[in-house]
């Protein structure tokens, strides 16, 4: 299975408060199917992970979210964590960023919270997707449809709920990165 992403590129956008799994483990994945990975923040320097609550590693940015091309990347993934997407998502350049990638209609993948950076991108519109339960609402008001699953795939659009899913949610980033770009996505984030 290794070097099935040979080539490819993909972008973790996070902040401090990220939940650490979320990001390692996705990230492990990638690489270990051949594709390259870099850590996306809105400062440089490091950012800090948690382990639920309690303060994990600390994971040196590669970019900015201000010097960071989507067009550089095959794909991205949004980790979890609460923190985390409650600050990108008040963040002009990482929303912009976010909506890129859908509007080119490339792989998008959220955990937990992360979807709440996608309703702050309206992204949300029309898909069908998975999360930690107490955003439900939040996906809901935005227009989308939200499932109980391990993990959901909508169009390019990968999400899941939580750590335990995480084996699910990694290999369903590698099946949408294999798959490419999804015209579908682009065209109903024009039409949203």
């Amino acid at each position: 299975m290794a070097g099935e992403l040979q080539g490819k590129r993909v972008a973790f956008l996070l902040t401090d408060g990220v939940e650490q799994i979320e990001y390692t483990e996705p990230r492990k994945a990638v690489e270990a199917a051949g594709a390259g990975a870099q850590l996306i923040s809105l400062k440089p320097g490091t950012i800090q992970g948690f382990n639920h609550l309690d303060k994990g590693d600390t994971f040196k940015v590669d970019l900015t979210v201000k010097d960071a091309d989507p067009n550089d990347y095959d794909g991205l993934v949004l980790p979890g964590g609460v923190a985390n997407p409650d600050v990108l998502r008040t963040d002009e350049d990482a929303v912009t960023f976010v909506r890129a990638f859908f509007e080119a209609g490339k792989p998008v993948a959220a955990i937990c919270h992360g979807p709440w950076t996608l309703v702050e991108a309206d992204v949300v519109k029309g898909r069908t997707l998975t999360s930690w339960p107490s955003i439900r609402t939040d996906i809901q008001n935005a227009g989308g449809t939200w499932v109980d699953e391990q993990v959901h795939v909508d169009a390019g659009l990968v999400t899941s709920r939580k750590p335990d899913d995480l084996p699910a949610f990694c290999a369903k980033i590698i099946e949408e990165l294999e798959e490419g770009v999804h015209p579908e996505q682009a065209e109903a984030t024009v039409r949203a």
